[in-house]
């Protein structure tokens, strides 16, 4: 082992820790040395939006311990900022120990003269983000790992506008953990008094706030037997969706039992992300026994939204990200619109690796539409940049997070679940479905067609790997593939952009961020990103053509997979 994670071995062995702690470290040190080091060969990383992490011992893990220090730094922050006048909301899902993290969390806030309210049990990501607004709070935490396995937990911090921070906020914060480097450090206890537990007032008032997103409540109201499949598989929706369902007037709701209690083993699924069909797949099956209109399922913290719905033979399939954003992008433009409440300077907001779809739509109803980095801070920022000059309505992100309206700044599958079913509602009254709605936007504006490959490198190792794919990439970018040429390489990194072929550049202006965007002459587009949160590289792919009619949906819908097959192999990638 290297010197410096021997050192923080001895010192959690010698330091102020718990016995059973210091206990487990000799066994490992005896039975698991690979183990013991992965956990203690750095120290787990406060990001840019906070913590994410295997949870067990060690210095690279999820544990009371990190989680103490992290809140310790992040309290001192929050204190020079607002003198000492500083109140702070605290939320948890359903994970193991996120319980513990939350009170800990709580109890070193307390400490530290914060006023804390704390949330009585479980409860949706959105929700905190709302409370934080809705309290005055400057700040909050929310103890996740949202759709990651069971290993995983996390830490999730939040500024005073309800968004995860953004710059300098974010860069000071993780200044002034990284000077807390031993646990004698922490106020650990000592302000009980200073918490305020919180429960159902908050809880009516986001369910108001999301009843007030509705355009045809009397639409819900004609359809209220609309037959809706949902399941929360294990996770926080289950304190919520239900009701906020019933307070649109939805009375024909069907739970997926065998994922509705919440358990932070996820005993039904390998993965509780409604992204993979595995983890949708008992909620598919209910949803075809009972012949129902819609399908939805949320991740653990109820920020990201699945659906599944029939296609035209009938058969039950799952949209992804972009086509559900699609969908909903259009319903609030179309429907405002349709309504009379659209204004002349709303505007609609995406991450750049989301579908051009939605650019195309936006730009044919006269509505602004920005791109933004990916994560929902960044969407949360534009909007507080915006706020008095133009008025949001939607934003998203093809990894099936929307936000709708502005009083909360995440992504919130618990108010998206309810404008899908009003969606829903809406094609049902006219003898339709949203997958025949999907298809006469095809058909308007072009089939839209993106996949995402996603490459896996676990280990000490595996971050460099990652990094040299990138640095191959942006060194040596692709002339053409599938044999057409590639005309731009975006390098948000770098914030340049470069036209390949007469080396021209320009300056990109949004904050650097480590992607690249390949830019092809047909409307192709490849964006390469190493995700924030796991040991992953993503590349997302964006394909398009024009749908002449409906009888060639299939045919078209093949033969831009098969592209995509191509370019993905070309590039090394499959």
């Amino acid at each position: 082992m290297e010197a410096t994670t021997l050192k923080r071995i001895n010192d959690w062995l010698s330091g102020n820790y718990e016995q059973a702690v210091k206990d487990e470290i000799l066994r490992l040190q005896k039975d698991n040395p690979a183990e013991l080091e992965e956990a203690f060969y750095k120290n787990l990383e406060f990001g840019t939006g906070g913590l994410r992490g295997v949870m067990g011992i060690g210095t690279n893990r999820m544990n009371k311990y990190t989680v103490g220090m992290a809140t310790q730094g992040y309290a001192n922050y929050l204190n020079q900022c607002f003198n000492d006048n500083v109140k702070v909301a605290i939320a948890h899902d359903c994970r193991n120990n996120s319980r513990l993290f939350a009170e800990i969390t709580a109890n070193v806030f307390a400490a530290n003269g914060i006023k804390v309210f704390l949330f009585e049990a479980l409860r949706p990501t959105p929700e905190l983000s709302f409370a934080i607004r809705h309290l005055g709070c400057q700040g909050g935490v929310v103890c996740t790992a949202s759709h990651n396995p069971k290993e995983y937990n996390g830490y999730k911090a939040y500024w005073d506008d309800g968004a995860q921070m953004v710059p300098p906020h974010d860069k000071n914060v993780i200044k002034e953990v990284e000077k807390i480097t031993k646990v004698e450090d922490v106020k650990w206890n000592g302000g009980e008094t200073n918490i305020t537990i919180i429960g159902s007032e908050l809880d009516n008032a986001y369910m108001d706030m999301v009843k007030s997103l509705s355009i045809y409540p009397e639409v819900c109201k004609a359809q209220y037997d609309l037959k809706i499949v949902y399941t929360p598989i294990h996770g926080t929706g289950i304190m919520l969706v239900p009701d906020v369902l019933k307070n649109f007037g939805f009375t024909n709701v069907h739970i997926v039992e065998e994922q509705s209690m919440p358990d932070g083993n996820f005993s039904t699924v390998v993965y509780p992300n409604p992204e993979e069909e595995e983890a949708m797949s008992i909620g598919l099956k209910k949803a075809e026994e009972l012949d129902a209109d819609i399908l939805l399922g949320t991740d653990p913290d109820s920020d990201r939204v699945g659906i599944g719905v029939k296609n035209s033979k009938g058969q039950w399939i799952l949209m992804n990200g972009n086509q559900t954003a699609v969908l909903a992008f259009n319903y609030l433009i179309e429907a405002r619109k349709a309504k009379g409440i659209a204004q002349p300077n709303d505007m609609v907001i995406k991450t750049i690796v989301t579908t051009d779809m939605i650019d195309v739509i936006a730009k044919a109803n006269n509505v602004a539409c920005y791109n933004v980095l990916t994560g929902f801070k960044w969407i949360s920022s534009l909007i507080k940049e915006k706020e008095g000059k133009e008025n949001y309505i939607i934003g998203g992100e093809e990894s099936f997070g929307l936000m709708i309206g502005d009083k909360i700044r995440d992504k919130d599958a618990v108010s998206a679940v309810a404008l899908l079913c009003e969606m829903s509602a809406y094609e049902k009254e006219k003898g339709r479905s949203l997958y025949d709605k999907l298809v006469d936007l095809y058909l308007q504006y072009g089939l839209y067609k993106e996949d995402l490959v996603s490459i896996t490198k676990k280990g000490m190792n595996g971050a460099k790997e990652i990094a040299d794919m990138m640095e191959t990439f942006r060194s040596n970018p692709p002339k053409t593939l599938d044999g057409i040429a590639v005309d731009e390489l975006l390098d948000y990194e770098l914030q340049v952009g470069k036209n390949l072929s007469t080396g021209t550049t320009w300056k990109i202006d949004l904050p650097k961020s480590n992607v690249l965007q390949f830019t092809m002459s047909d409307g192709t587009k490849i964006s390469a990103r190493p995700s924030g949160t796991e040991p992953k590289i993503k590349f997302y792919f964006s394909v398009n053509a024009k749908l002449e009619n409906i009888a060639l949906l299939d045919e078209t819908e093949k033969k831009l997979d098969e592209k995509i097959e191509r370019i993905a192999k070309e590039m090394g990638l499959k």
